[in-house]
């Protein structure tokens, strides 16, 4: 069971701020009831650029709820400048914490600012980095920016933590590899065959491998429920087991060279094969 700090209850069971706001300045809506979560956003901003009322109306847990009235709470008496500079860290912070599960509801909340505060300005929101771009996981409808935003800003290292913080890859898991490759590109680790002077030993080899298919290939596999046991290594020749829903696929074939193959090619040597053992 998740475990909620006494304001995350307060602000579900007594959320301030719901509610729509006529003539407002601006109003952003970010998620989609078919995914999940939605929220829209109502600002009121005076001439002095302070944000004097702020009110939201969502769809969603919880969490999505208390994320969404803190937001209001915190933005309201702000001017537009300082609240740009509101994190979902921010909302997360005032709220006392959240489950880890639960990030991508203060993430939401931050994508309406940003949103609404670019809509105010006059701002065109195919523009904004952070907002538009490729769409990754096609379940939730997240793009690459708002993946590699999310990554920067709150120093994410793990495809878990990218699906807590934006729920990308969360349902079908498709994406789950494409969010892999960001991940490293945003952390720097280009993924490029080392250039290696000596060749490997024989023990190298098998750590390399064994680490590979612990930290890389088993994840994607179990996702479906299925699984992959080394069995043996003899040189460039790797001899696996596929079990769970893997062992009896009519796609282990492929499976097995598009993906383990291919990973271990990736990241131990070009010249490995892979061969399944019954």
């Amino acid at each position: 069971m998740w475990d909620y700090t006494d304001k995350v209850k307060k602000l579900y069971t007594d959320p301030k701020n719901v509610g729509e706001i006529e003539n407002a300045d601006s109003i952003a809506e970010v998620g989609s009831i078919v995914c999940g979560d939605a929220l829209k956003l109502y600002l009121k901003i005076n001439k002095e650029n302070i944000i004097t009322d702020a009110k939201f109306e969502t769809f969603g847990c919880g969490s999505a709820i208390a994320s969404s009235a803190a937001l209001t709470e915190m933005i309201k008496g702000k001017t537009v400048a300082e609240a740009e500079k509101i994190t979902n860290q921010d909302i997360v912070d005032y709220l006392g914490g959240l489950p880890e599960e639960k990030m991508h509801c203060s993430v939401m909340g931050h994508e309406a600012l940003t949103k609404a505060i670019a809509k105010w300005k006059g701002e065109k929101i195919s523009e904004l980095k952070d907002l538009e771009g490729e769409i990754v996981c096609q379940c939730f409808g997240v793009t690459e920016n708002l993946i590699r935003n999310v990554i920067k800003e709150n120093n994410l290292k793990t495809v878990e933590e990218v699906t807590n913080y934006t729920k990308a890859g969360g349902a079908c898991g498709s994406c789950l590899p494409k969010i892999e490759d960001i991940i490293a590109e945003e952390l720097g680790k280009v993924k490029e065959k080392p250039q290696i002077e000596k060749k490997l030993t024989n023990l190298q080899r098998i750590k390399l491998i064994e680490e590979t298919i612990t930290k890389i290939i088993r994840p994607h596999l179990q996702a479906d429920g299925g699984d992959l046991e080394l069995i043996d290594v003899a040189g460039e020749k790797v001899y696996v087991a596929l079990r769970g829903s893997c062992a009896n696929c009519q796609s282990s074939s492929l499976t097995l060279k598009n993906l383990v193959e291919n990973k271990l090619k990736e990241f131990v040597d070009e010249n490995i094969t892979v061969h399944e053992v019954n």
